[in-house]
């Protein structure tokens, strides 16, 4: 029985089913194979969700002042005060701070939140404004700023039809060593890390080699390494491309959803429908 699936583009939900896939799967010691259950008792949203929805709420107010910003990302992020998978120390900090200030993080916490910016902008030049807006309240270094561009772009560019080898070029552009990537040597070498550098390439990169949405995330489980974010960023650029996944997948993720983010992803729906300028 499910909620309001037929409410939800299920475009928006690209980072969000990510999240729940890969949290069951963040903190094995062996890397899962590529047949395992997707959304089993564990499963649940995470940090990774709750950040999205901010930066969803935040481009849907219309105002992208630092301070709309900052107090969004703290309202939604203090609401939810220990998701599973938690927050990391230093946006912890950030998040219950009476004045909050960028520290310079190269997470990839910059890029699992970011999807939202790919899906709702009009334009290139918006994807780039509004993701450093975004990014520079927490992650104002070079890296951050950087991985939540090439996602939100990545995103935007599936979205508006490109094709994988356009959407590939671009990559390398910005990751060169993403033309040595296999998936064998991922699955052997990749290892657990929580920086952009080393997240934001391997995630889209198994977008790449995928069949469908499924297959995507499929491909991340099974490289290991931060799942749920890196099922948040390679599943935003997948769903933006493949435009939907099978809807047993997208009912039990919205069984786990709170009314709350449902709301949201409810308005975010209605603006792409009005193809909203």
């Amino acid at each position: 029985e499910n909620k309001m699936t037929n409410k939800i583009n299920p475009i928006l939900l690209g980072a969000i089913i990510g999240d729940v896939v890969g949290s069951a799967y963040e903190f094995d010691t062996a890397k899962p194979s590529k047949d395992v259950e997707l959304v089993t008792e564990r499963s649940s949203f995470t940090d990774d969700t709750i950040t999205t929805m901010a930066v969803m709420d935040v481009i849907l107010s219309g105002d992208l002042s630092q301070a709309n910003i900052v107090n969004t990302m703290q309202k939604w992020c203090r609401h939810y005060e220990r998701p599973m998978g938690g927050y990391g120390g230093m946006f912890r900090t950030w998040v219950n701070s009476n004045n909050p200030k960028p520290y310079g993080s190269k997470g990839n916490g910059a890029a699992m939140r970011i999807s939202p910016v790919g899906l709702l902008a009009n334009s290139m030049e918006e994807v780039k404004a509004m993701s450093k807006a975004i990014t520079e309240i927490t992650h104002n270094s070079y890296n951050g700023v950087k991985g939540a561009e090439v996602t939100a772009m990545c995103v935007y560019m599936a979205k508006n039809h490109e094709t994988k080898q356009d959407i590939r070029d671009y990559l390398i552009s910005k990751y060169p060593e993403v033309k040595d990537f296999t998936y064998d040597k991922l699955v052997r070498n990749y290892t657990y890390n929580e920086i952009c550098e080393t997240s934001v390439p391997q995630a889209i990169y198994c977008f790449l080699i995928s069949e469908s949405y499924e297959d995507c995330l499929r491909n991340i489980l099974s490289i290991g390494g931060d799942s749920d974010t890196l099922c948040a960023i390679g599943g935003a650029v997948a769903m933006a491309y493949y435009k939907t996944t099978s809807n047993d997948l997208i009912t039990k993720v919205i069984n786990k959803l709170d009314d709350d983010i449902l709301i949201v992803l409810e308005q975010a729906t209605d603006k792409l429908m009005k193809g909203d300028k």
